[in-house]
């Protein structure tokens, strides 16, 4: 997958997907003084809304750039393309980021929010006490969901192994996950608020027992990272990104139908209730019209990677972090342009 010509495989298809139906229209300039940048994305999810926006209305063109996204699910394949040259940037979690930046100088410069993660139970189960001799599912031994509620349940007063049971499912959906609530197979997981959505309109009745940030747990989804060589090299270029991705934020949150086009388009969702779920709850929610990132989502990943790699043990969010670009655009007021 690092190779150039797998990178080609995937992002033919995917460039001539983009090229057509545009949503919206932002002036732009000429094709001939486009700086060419490709980027790749792990996930089809609301976090991807702004990146999808600013491709589909021409706002990267309209900074001066030639963007091709292209969708890769692994994040090792992911950051095998960003060492090798294949793609530029990366929209990953902050753990896929740490954990290449202990290998190779990775830095994340932008973050797209957290992930609106909620502890979800079966119905019968209405307080965090009730999780006491149950069985909690998460996704894969060491994966983010396993090492989320790893952390998270001995927050509530949960040991797992001792007053309740975590077991890998072997599912990586949320969603499937949730329906072995259902099918007696678990008691209680992880899921989005777009999976609450369509568990209401299913008529499925579920506990929500709480966000987890709320208990201090975050992690992200779509973290923006670059080696330090690329930021300081094409500044001008990751500039420009930034504030097309910001620009495409602002348009997300103040113009619902672009974002209902866009997440028909990418996200194959045409239900009206669900579609207004995904506005609210990315662009009006989690992801932030200034696009910082989530220091105590990198300090978690720090502890997640640590346990596989233990040179990442005891390092610092700063030595994975470089919001320097961030802070030159919003010091020239970019931000404040869209809060008038």
């Amino acid at each position: 997958m690092g190779s150039k010509k797998s990178i080609v495989l995937l992002a033919l298809p995917l460039a001539v997907f983009m090229s057509s139906g545009r949503v919206g229209v932002a002036q732009d300039k000429s094709d001939k003084k486009l700086k060419p940048l490709t980027l790749s994305y792990s996930s089809i999810s609301g976090t991807r809304l702004p990146l999808w926006i600013a491709k589909e209305s021409r706002l990267f063109e309209k900074y001066g750039l030639n963007v091709s996204a292209v969708h890769i699910a692994s994040g090792s394949a992911t950051y095998s393309a960003l060492i090798a040259g294949d793609v530029q940037i990366v929209s990953d979690t902050a753990s896929a980021a740490v954990a290449a930046g202990a290998r190779v100088p990775i830095v994340i410069f932008a973050g797209s929010g957290p992930i609106a993660y909620k502890l979800i139970a079966h119905p019968s189960i209405t307080s965090i006490e009730g999780l006491k001799g149950k069985t909690i599912g998460s996704s894969f031994v060491g994966a983010g969901s396993d090492f989320l509620l790893r952390r998270l349940l001995p927050k509530l007063g949960i040991v797992p192994g001792k007053d309740a049971a975590l077991i890998p499912t072997g599912v990586g959906r949320s969603d499937l996950r949730i329906q072995m609530i259902f099918q007696g197979k678990i008691d209680a997981t992880l899921g989005s608020a777009d999976n609450i959505a369509r568990l209401e309109l299913s008529g499925q009745k579920v506990t929500i027992l709480g966000d987890l940030a709320d208990w201090g747990v975050v992690t992200t989804g779509g973290d923006f990272a670059a080696t330090r060589q690329f930021l300081k090299e094409q500044r001008p270029v990751v500039k420009a990104f930034l504030m097309a991705l910001s620009e495409a934020t602002w348009m997300g949150r103040t113009d619902k139908e672009i974002t209902f086009k866009i997440a028909r388009k990418y996200m194959k969702i045409d239900h009206p209730t669900i579609l207004e779920s995904i506005h609210k709850n990315y662009l009006l929610g989690t992801i932030p019209a200034k696009p910082y990132p989530v220091e105590a989502a990198v300090e978690t990943a720090i502890e997640e990677v640590s346990l596989t790699q233990p040179l990442v043990k005891g390092k610092k969010p700063a030595e994975f972090l470089d919001v320097s670009i961030l802070k030159e655009i919003e010091s020239e007021g970019f931000f404040a342009r869209f809060q008038r």
